[in-house]
C-alpha cells in the first residue's frame, strides 16, 4: 500500500498467513515432532506406544504405520509426513518408521543449511542428486533371492517381525512364507505375489503357537440352521450372489384378497418359489451353499431336508477368495446354476474357535487363496501379531517379486553415507553441502538403532564407519542384542531392496516438498495455526499422543 492509498483486502477476515523463514521453521518443527514420536519404536529393542482415542479405545503397537494412522494430527505439514508413511506401507508393508525418521532428519539438517544462507531450492536439488546416487548404491549392495530359497525368505519375515511384542517368531515366519508361496502367480515370466489373496482371521484365546495356515478359506460365519450337517466331505460348493428369498416388487403394490382360499394359494405360491430355488441348487449337485445375501427361514427348512450345508451374508471379498480357492464361479441367477459352476473342497466344517463358531473350507486342490488363523492370549496381543504378520507377508511378497535383498541393521545407511560424502566432493556449488547433509541424515538410522538398544551412539557410528571405510566390510551393521558391529548377513538380518529404496524416495520427496514451502495461508476454519506450533516438541497439536 502506497502512502495515502486505500488498502486492498484480498484474504477473507480471520485468515492467517505465515511467510518466509517463519513458515519454513513451523513446518519443519511439525515434521520433526512426528519423526521424534516414532523414533523410539525403531529396531529390535524399540519401545511400544499406547494410543487412546476419544472413545477410550486403546491400541498398543510399535508399528509406524499404525501409529501414524491412529494419532489425530492437525498440522498440514505433519499430515504430509503421514502420507509418506502410508505410501511406504502400501508399497512395501515395512519401513514406515525408517521413512518418517529419515524425513525428519533431512529436514533437521536442511534447517542448519538455511541458517547458513543456503537457498531451499539449492538444498532440494542437492537432496535429489543424493537420493538418486543413494538408490544406485543400494542396488549395488543387493544380493539375489530366489523363490525356492525358503531359508532366506524366512529370515526376511523374521527381520520384518523383529521388535514386535510377539512370541514364536520362527513358527509365524514359516507360516508367512508358506502362505505367500501358495498364492504366487507367474504372469509372462514375471512373479506376482498379491497378499490380498491371503485371508487373515484373528481370535484371541489360546497361544501364539496355535496360529495356523489353512489350505483353503476360513469364514467367521456359522451354518444358518442347527439341523444342517456340521461337516460335509467331498463337497461341491455353490457360490451365490443372489438371495434365496422372495423378491420384493420394484414398485409399491397392494393385493386385495377377499377369499381365504386365495390367501392360502398366495402363500403356497411363495412356498413353491422357495422350493424351486432349493430344487435348482439340489439339481446342480451342490451340497454346500455359500450365499452373499440372505436365506429365507422357509428356504432354510428345505435346505435342511436336502442335507445341504448353507452360510449366508458372506462378504464380497470372501466370495472372491472362495472362488480362487475352490475353483467355483460366483452365480447371480439360480436358474443359471450348473454343475460346472461348482467348486470343490475335501471338507467343509463348522468348528468352535474361542467362543465363536467358524466355518473351515479345507482340502482345496492347489488353492489360489489361503487363510491364516491368528491366535493369542489377549485382544491387543492378537492385533499386534496381525500387524506383524501383515508386514512380514508384504516383505516376503516384494522380495519374491523383485528377487533382491539387502543386509539390515543400518548397514546400507552407513555404506550410502560414506559413499555419498565421496560423491559430494565431485559436485560443484552449494549442492555439495546438501549432499553431505543428506549423508549425515541417513546416519540417523544406525544411530537410533544404537540408542534404542541402550548403546553409545557415537561409539557405534565410529565402529561402523571404520568397518565400512577402512576394512571394506559393507555388510556390517548394529547388532542390538550383543551391542557389537557384526556382519548382518551372518546374523540373518536382511530386508528387501524395495523397502529401503521406497523409504529413501518417500523421505526425500516429503522433505523437499515441506522445505520448498515459504508461505502458509490458512482459512479461519481448520488449516495450519497462525503462529509457531505451541510446544510441538511436546507433541502439542497432536491429540491422542498426550
Amino acid at each position: 500500500m502506497m502512502g495515502g492509498q486505500t488498502p486492498v483486502i484480498i484474504l477473507r477476515e480471520g485468515t492467517s498467513r505465515n511467510r518466509g523463514k517463519g513458515a519454513q521453521s513451523n513446518n519443519i518443527a511439525a515434521a520433526k515432532a512426528i519423526a521424534d514420536a516414532v523414533r523410539t519404536t525403531l529396531g529390535p529393542k524399540g519401545m511400544d506406544k499406547m494410543l487412546v482415542d476419544s472413545m477410550g479405545d486403546i491400541v498398543i503397537t510399535n508399528d509406524g504405520a499404525t501409529i501414524m494412522k491412529e494419532i489425530d494430527i492437525e498440522h498440514p505439514a505433519a499430515k504430509m509426513v503421514v502420507e509418506a508413511a502410508k505410501t511406504q506401507d502400501d508399497e512395501c508393508g515395512d519401513g514406515t518408521t525408517t521413512a518418517v525418521v529419515v524425513a525428519g532428519e533431512l529436514l533437521r539438517r536442511s534447517e542448519d543449511l538455511v541458517e547458513q544462507n543456503v537457498h531451499a531450492t539449492v538444498i532440494a536439488n542437492g537432496y535429489r542428486l543424493a537420493a538418486n546416487k543413494a538408490i544406485e548404491l543400494l542396488t549395488g549392495m543387493g544380493f539375489v533371492v530366489k523363490m525356492s530359497d525358503k531359508a532366506t525368505l524366512k529370515k526376511l519375515a523374521n527381520t520384518a517381525m523383529t521388535g514386535k511384542a510377539i512370541g514364536s517368531k520362527e513358527h509365524l515366519s514359516s507360516l508367512v512364507v508358506d502362505a505367500v508361496l501358495r498364492i504366487i502367480e507367474d504372469r509372462d515370466k514375471r512373479l506376482i505375489a498379491d497378499i490380498s489373496k491371503i485371508k487373515v482371521e484373528k481370535k484371541h484365546g489360546g497361544s501364539v503357537g496355535d496360529t495356523q495356515l489353512i489350505d483353503g478359506i476360513l469364514l467367521d460365519k456359522e451354518r444358518v440352521h442347527t439341523r444342517m450337517p456340521s461337516f460335509v466331505k467331498n463337497t461341491k460348493i455353490a457360490l451365490l450372489d443372489t438371495a434365496i428369498e422372495i423378491k420384493k416388487t420394484e414398485v409399491d403394490a397392494k393385493i386385495q384378497i377377499t377369499d381365504p382360499s386365495k390367501l392360502q394359494a398366495f402363500l403356497d405360491a411363495e412356498e413353491n418359489t422357495l422350493k424351486s430355488m432349493v430344487a435348482s441348487i439340489k439339481k446342480s449337485g451342490a451340497n454346500v451353499v455359500i450365499c452373499q445375501k440372505g436365506i429365507d427361514d422357509l428356504a432354510q427348512h428345505f435346505l435342511v431336508k436336502e442335507g445341504i450345508f448353507a452360510i449366508r451374508r458372506v462378504k464380497k471379498s470372501d466370495m472372491a477368495k472362495l472362488a480362487l480357492a475352490t475353483g467355483a464361479k460366483v452365480v447371480t441367477n439360480l436358474d443359471d446354476l450348473t454343475a460346472s459352476d461348482l467348486g470343490k473342497a475335501k471338507l467343509v466344517e463348522e468348528r468352535k474357535v474361542g467362543d465363536d463358531d467358524m466355518t473351515f473350507v479345507t482340502g482345496c486342490v492347489s488353492p489360489k487363496a489361503v487363510s491364516l488363523l491368528i491366535r493369542g492370549g489377549t485382544e491387543h496381543g492378537v492385533d499386534e501379531i496381525e500387524r506383524a504378520m501383515h508386514d512380514a507377508l508384504k516383505v516376503v511378497a516384494v522380495a519374491i517379486e523383485d528377487g533382491v535383498a539387502l543386509p539390515g541393521g543400518g548397514a546400507p545407511e552407513i555404506e550410502m553415507a560414506l559413499r555419498l560424502r565421496e560423491y559430494a566432493s565431485s559436485i560443484g556449488g552449494r549442492e555439495q553441502l546438501a549432499v553431505e547433509a543428506f549423508a549425515d541424515g541417513l546416519e540417523i538410522i544406525p544411530r537410533t538403532l544404537a540408542e534404542n538398544a541402550g548403546l553409545d551412539p557415537i561409539n557405534t557410528l565410529v565402529a561402523l564407519r571404520t568397518a565400512h571405510g577402512g576394512k571394506k566390510q559393507r555388510n556390517h551393521g548394529v547388532d542390538a542384542y550383543s551391542g557389537k558391529v557384526k556382519d548382518m548377513l551372518k546374523e540373518h538380518v536382511i530386508e528387501p531392496l524395495r523397502v529401503k529404496r521406497q523409504a529413501i524416495e518417500s523421505a526425500t520427496e516429503v522433505a523437499i516438498m515441506i522445505l520448498r514451502i515459504d508461505d502458509v495461508i490458512a482459512s479461519k476454519k481448520g488449516g495450519a495455526p497462525a503462529g509457531p506450533p505451541g510446544g510441538m516438541d511436546g507433541m502439542g497439536g497432536m491429540p491422542g499422543m498426550m
